[in-house]
């Protein structure tokens, strides 16, 4: 009896599963039928991997620096059937590790997988300051940073997953059609690890976020509801906690590892980000702006060694197919290494060809935002394979010609001029524009809690021909005025997204008239702008503006709609002025305030603001 439990003891061991194997399954019916391996346990250089299953051979094995990997590539056959098998591992002395994989069946056609785009309004949420939907994980203590503290702006307060599902109707009511949370990933940093940004397991939800199980659940419920998910990825570092940095597998696997590793050093980038266009930029300005740390606790990574490279993009293809996703936001996209961010687009995009991404570029300078997107006609020839960027020069723009009132036209020619450089863009209505985000002070701050202009600026976001995105709480008038430029606080929690929560923004409770009243505005435009062909797909006109009007047309077929923006206390608009666009006799309908008017020859705007009018009336 005593033998027989060795024995078993013994077997158990010797079968004994491998510490980490990445990606943790795969899918059977890619176009590409090669799939790279990261297994990392201790020792597992000095094995030997085999794999016995109808469809899947390895192809070759690499061992790397640490004893502790092993890279193997393997081919999945076009008529490999989904399964599981065992990798055997086998070291000379005859002693084995077995590890079992999954290959999956792929749940839709590749091309089913269809990308956010003009017709879209996306959502973005802070998931940690949005709603707290599972106390049970609001403290994890096996974790670094163990506090909870909602009076902090830089600690956790304990949003998660679950709040954002629990109020998916919520955001659909309003008009919005997807969904962007910043990144949800084990983020096990000692400090601030509420922002998601230096991920610590590239694989793994936060715990303190939820599970796979509940993101799997949010994006099966947005499905639902016609809606779609945007993952936000980092490829360009991780934390400084991330698991593989107490164990490195390549001696270049991140940026100036050997000053890292030696003296725990390391060179922060130049963030000269025109470096990567610039005709004459330095090789030291470069590489510094390439290779150098974004800041001490995110370790660059190195996107030019190979195996990185595969890591990054089958760790996105893992996510797309996991979640079923409808986009992917690519934080900080100028920092990696710029062919890499082609090769890792270009393969994302040559397996769903229906899907998007768009590139954060934060740069006020349209010929930098240009340079990113796909057919961009670049004087070095480099193609980004990146459909989206993000437009950060109209961002700056529309609030400071909103603002404006000194000059002639009381500012709008910044207006008029800053749309004028679509010319340069390779295709405008697939940039993403937004009033602000996670990173700047709240549109409501920006423009100086004036209601009315805020409400000018919001619509004027929302009629361009663009992909917008708004974040949580801009229709309630959420603002940073206290401390401008304090991302905890631009991060402010969503009012009854907590237990005890005085006021509901959910419900409406407890808000001021003035919020409702910006609640009933957005949502008015965003659910007109949800079926509107002509703000999806139609051509653009605006006229110079003159004595502080400014006007924006969108049309397709029969559709029209209209923007006026009016600084003015009243005005009375010559209509004759757009003649050529054969409006006479036009019946059309306010947007907002439900109000018809026939396009004749003047039209009275009562107030200051904006106006919207489509000649769909029903």
């Amino acid at each position: 009896m005593k033998k027989l439990l060795i024995f078993l003891l013994l077997s158990t061991s010797a079968f004994a599963q491998v510490n980490r194997i990445e990606p943790p399954n795969w899918w059977t019916g890619f176009k590409n039928e090669n799939l790279q391996l990261l297994v990392h346990h201790p020792n597992i250089g000095n094995k030997t991997p085999k794999i016995s299953y109808d469809g899947v051979s390895i192809i070759k094995v690499h061992k790397a620096k640490s004893p502790n990997y092993l890279f193997i590539d393997v081919k999945i056959d076009k008529s490999t059937k989904p399964g599981k098998f065992n990798i055997i591992f086998e070291s000379e002395k005859g002693k084995k590790i077995s590890q079992s994989y999954e290959l999956k069946p792929k749940s839709k056609p590749s091309e089913d997988f269809i990308g956010f785009n003009s017709s879209d309004a996306i959502y973005l949420i802070t998931p940690d300051r949005f709603a707290n939907g599972n106390e049970a994980n609001d403290v994890v203590k096996s974790m670094l940073e163990t506090t909870l503290d909602r009076t902090h702006d830089y600690k956790r307060h304990g949003g998660d997953i679950q709040g954002i599902t629990n109020h998916v109707d919520y955001i659909k009511n309003l008009g919005f059609t997807t969904i962007w949370p910043t990144p949800v990933l084990t983020n096990d940093m000692k400090n601030a690890s509420y922002h998601g940004y230096a991920m610590t397991d590239f694989y793994q939800v936060d715990p303190r976020f939820g599970t796979l199980t509940d993101y799997k659940n949010l994006s099966e419920k947005l499905q639902q509801n016609g809606m779609k998910l945007i993952m936000d990825q980092v490829a360009n570092h991780c934390g400084s906690e991330h698991w593989w940095m107490k164990d490195l597998p390549f001696s270049d696997w991140v940026n100036y590892q050997e000053l890292y590793e030696r003296e725990k050093k390391y060179i922060t980038s130049n963030h000269r980000r025109t470096s990567n266009q610039d005709l004459y930029a330095s090789e030291k300005d470069k590489k510094e702006m390439a290779d150098g740390w974004f800041v001490s606790t995110m370790p660059d990574l190195n996107q030019r060694n190979p195996f990185l490279a595969k890591y990054i993009i089958q760790n996105s293809i893992w996510w797309i197919e996991t979640l079923h996703l409808g986009g992917i936001r690519q934080d900080t996209y100028p920092y990696p290494d710029k062919i890499f961010m082609s090769n890792w687009a270009g393969e994302i995009m040559s397996e769903y060809s229906n899907f998007n991404i768009v590139g954060e570029e934060w740069s006020s300078n349209p010929l930098l935002i240009g340079y990113w997107q796909k057919g961009a006609n670049n004087k070095d020839g480099y193609e980004s394979n990146l459909r989206s960027t993000m437009d950060f020069a109209m961002q700056a723009i529309i609030p400071q010609a909103i603002k404006e009132t000194e000059s002639w036209d009381k500012g709008f020619a910044k207006l008029y001029d800053g749309l004028a450089n679509d010319f340069h863009y390779a295709s405008p209505k697939d940039i993403m524009i937004f009033p602000d985000n996670h990173d700047m002070d709240r549109i409501f701050t920006q423009m100086e809690e004036n209601v009315e202009n805020t409400k000018m600026a919001l619509a004027t976001y929302l009629l361009l021909p663009r992909i917008p995105q708004l974040y949580y709480g801009t229709e309630i008038l959420m603002q940073n005025t206290a401390k401008p430029g304090d991302h905890g606080l631009i991060r402010t929690d969503f009012p009854g997204g907590w237990k005890g929560d005085k006021v509901n923004a959910f419900t409406s409770e407890g808000l001021s008239a003035e919020q409702k009243d910006m609640q009933s505005y957005l949502t008015k435009i965003l659910n007109y702008r949800k079926s509107s062909k002509a703000i999806h797909e139609g051509t653009t006109k605006h006229f110079a503006p003159n004595n502080g009007i400014y006007t924006l047309f969108r049309m397709l077929n029969d559709e029209i709609v209209v923007l006026f923006l009016n600084k003015n206390e009243s005005a009375k608009v010559d209509l004759s002025t757009y003649k050529e666009l054969g409006f006479e006799g036009k019946k059309m309908k306010n947007i907002v305030t439900g109000e018809e008017i026939i396009w004749d020859k003047e039209l009275t705007l009562n107030k200051k603001g904006a106006y919207l009018f489509t000649t769909k009336l029903n």
